[in-house]
Order: structure tokens, then C-alpha cells, then sequence
């Protein structure tokens, strides 16, 4: 069964909204990237509606990082240290926007979304 982004059938209260339609072509949801810390970088193109492509991360070591000076810097990432989102991502090593690594410069909070934008950038912590 396709994974679509349409609206669900039921409602919060268990009652049921009636679908005036069958799935479509642009509802298809794609799968998230997971995009992990690794020495080697991965990476997929995809392609979007129109014809566009997005670049996914699939595996990176490395972080575009934006000093306190305005200086951005590329620089290695060690260690994820935290998500708030879900703290089984920090586990498994997962970056996603927001998790906090451990870089060599410090520990620095991911601003971009690595599954969807093809790079990584952070801000220090």
C-alpha cells in the first residue's frame, strides 16, 4: 500500500470523515532519508514532482558550521549527543535538524534538514 499524505479517515473522536476521493499521484509520501554518521558520504538523488531533483544524505561525517564571528567552517562531526525530537535517533546516530552533535570545534545544533536538502549545516551550542 502506498504511503500518502492525504487527509485520514477517521477523526481524533473515532468517528469516520467520508472520502470524496481516491488516493493521487502528488499525496505520495516518501520515506524518511535517516541519514547517519559515517566516515563515507552517501548520497541519492531523487526526483519531485516536476521533474526537480533533491539531493538526500544517506550517510555524512562532516558539518558546514557558522561561528559566533558570522565565519562558517567545515569541520567533523564526532558524536551525536542529542534530539529532542527522539532520543532513539541519538542512539542509532542519526542527524537530523535539530539533533546536537559533538564537532571539533564544540557541540553545534543541525539547522538544515539533511534528508531533504543535501547538506549540513549547524550553528555552535
Amino acid at each position: 500500500m502506498a504511503r500518502s499524505q492525504e487527509k485520514p479517515l477517521r477523526k481524533v473522536s473515532g468517528g469516520r470523515y467520508i472520502a470524496f476521493r481516491g488516493k493521487r499521484k502528488f499525496e505520495l509520501a516518501g520515506y524518511p532519508a535517516m541519514t547517519k554518521l559515517s566516515p563515507e558520504r552517501k548520497i541519492k538523488k531523487v526526483r519531485t514532482l516536476g521533474g526537480n531533483k533533491k539531493i538526500v544524505h544517506l550517510n555524512a561525517a562532516q558539518i558546514n558550521l557558522t561561528l559566533k564571528s558570522g565565519k562558517t567552517q567545515k569541520t567533523e562531526i564526532l558524536n551525536v549527543v542529542g534530539n529532542p525530537a527522539n532520543p532513539n535517533l541519538v542512539r542509532r546516530n542519526i542527524l537530523t535538524k535539530g539533533a546536537v552533535v559533538e564537532t571539533k570545534l564544540g557541540r553545534a545544533r543541525i539547522t538544515s534538514r539533511p534528508g531533504q536538502e543535501g547538506t549540513i549545516n549547524g550553528i555552535l551550542v
